[in-house]
């Protein structure tokens, strides 16, 4: 509680001395859409000691009009100034605590999810740190009635000084830090036009409201050069798509649980029950981290996303892979899951992250064979009888392997859980009765 009234004081504070004129407060609705409500200074106190009254029916996934008061609880860990104010209109944010008119936390609030899920795993002694690298594209303008418009025609790690994207990531990247964000590396994708920022380890709560406010900044500074920044995860057919390769880790007291200095490979029991656990469970929870009908169109075969259920070291192909860890540096041992995309709820994504890799652990499921073959030259034989199963192959399929799942239901808790199946089902309805131009070009002529 000191620590709380300490963040509390230095909010107060910094709002008076800085004389900020707005303090944004931000929360999620299910599908990971940033909400924001105003305040003025003079409410901010009023805000800690009571919350803040909404109409939580009026979000996605939260309330019914029968039970619809909630309370934005400002976070004051969260508090920070954001930068592209004008001098004489400065605004600060503060994410938010979602909960009911009787105090309790909210089941509705995906930060909530989050929080729950890794109380989970502090009560087991861990704590759960995560880094995703965030690839995405620029184009010249946001109009889907139009064609789309890349900004540049570069390919990986191209250096590309002099074309409006590579400005656009040097301002996103300078913002990022002056909001406390820190950047390990930036450069540019495969894709024409795709870009990507890789934010530094930290602890998952952090993490996931980073992700937010790290979307928020790139769009931001794409519309204050006259340019569209999209997390879509596959804006352009023929090129690869956006992911969110996450970087996934577990610190006990004794510091990274998943290093063995003992084991061969250096992966404690302890990691690889974590990508068992994984592994088992990762077409239950693809409908959260693939959350789009749009998000299948990246995970198919040639595109360098994964299709395939395996795990391996430093290949590309496999849905896991285990990154070489640097002599010395044993605490960066990690593992990556390469098939969430950066349209996804953070929040909901990294507590089923957690939530299957802690099954794993807590039943020491086995750690199936690694894959040393390239995956997508498998013919469907040789992968059957090496036991490698897929990813759902759409929207749908992914829903209904979530729906049969218990693990899911228990780590998002059964509001979240029922709303996102019929939500997600109802944007599939729409897809399979749209008639999409590929079908009128394809078959109006010749049917």
């Amino acid at each position: 509680m000191e620590a709380m009234e300490r963040q509390q004081d230095y909010a107060l504070r910094t709002v008076e001395e800085r004389g900020v004129r707005l303090i944004r407060l931000w929360f999620t609705d299910v599908l990971g859409q940033l909400k924001s409500v105003a305040i003025s200074p003079a409410e901010l106190e009023v805000a800690f000691d009571e919350g803040v009254h909404f109409d939580g029916s009026a979000i996605d996934g939260y309330s019914r009009v029968q039970e619809s008061d909630v309370l934005a609880r400002p976070d004051p860990s969260t508090f920070e100034l954001l930068p592209w104010n004008r001098d004489d209109d400065i605004s600060a944010r503060m994410f938010c605590d979602i909960r009911t008119h009787d105090e309790l936390p909210f089941e509705g609030d995906p930060r909530h999810v989050l929080k729950r899920n890794l109380d989970r795993a502090s009560d087991k002694g861990f704590q759960f740190m995560v880094a995703p690298e965030m690839e995405f594209f620029y184009f010249a303008h946001g109009d889907p009635t139009r064609p789309l418009e890349p900004l540049d025609t570069g390919s990986y790690f191209d250096l590309t000084t002099t074309d409006a994207a590579s400005d656009l990531r040097k301002r996103t990247i300078a913002m990022l830090e002056a909001l406390g964000i820190p950047v390990e590396y930036s450069f540019h994708e495969d894709a024409p036009s795709q870009h990507e920022i890789d934010l530094r380890y930290t602890d998952a709560l952090t993490m996931a409201d980073n992700v937010m406010t790290f979307r928020l900044v790139v769009r931001e500074i794409a519309l204050e050069r006259g340019s569209y920044a999209t997390f879509m995860p596959k804006p352009l057919e023929g090129v690869q798509g956006s992911g969110m390769h996450t970087h996934l880790s577990l610190f006990n007291a004794g510091g990274n649980a998943f290093h063995d200095p003992d084991a061969p490979d250096g992966l404690s029991a302890v990691a690889k029950a974590f990508i068992a656990g994984l592994l088992r469970h990762a077409p239950e929870i693809t409908a959260v981290t693939n959350q789009l009908v749009n998000s299948y169109k990246r995970l198919i075969h040639g595109y360098e996303a994964p299709t395939y259920v395996t795990w391996a070291h430093n290949n590309r192909s496999a849905l896991v892979r285990v990154p070489v860890t640097k002599q010395g540096k044993e605490s960066s041992t990690r593992i990556e899951f390469r098939s969430p995309d950066p349209a996804c709820n953070p929040y909901l994504a990294f507590a089923l992250m957690l939530a299957a890799g802690l099954r794993g652990i807590d039943e020491g499921y086995e750690l199936p064979a690694e894959s040393v073959a390239n995956v997508f030259e498998l013919s469907s034989a040789e992968r059957a009888a090496a036991g490698i199963g897929s990813l759902p192959q759409s929207l749908s399929e992914a829903l209904d392997v979530m729906e049969g799942s218990e693990l899911v239901a228990e780590a998002l808790g059964d509001h979240i859980f029922e709303w996102f199946l019929r939500n997600k089902r109802s944007e599939w309805q729409a897809y399979k009765s749209h008639v999409t131009p590929f079908e009128l070009a394809r078959y109006l002529p010749s049917v």
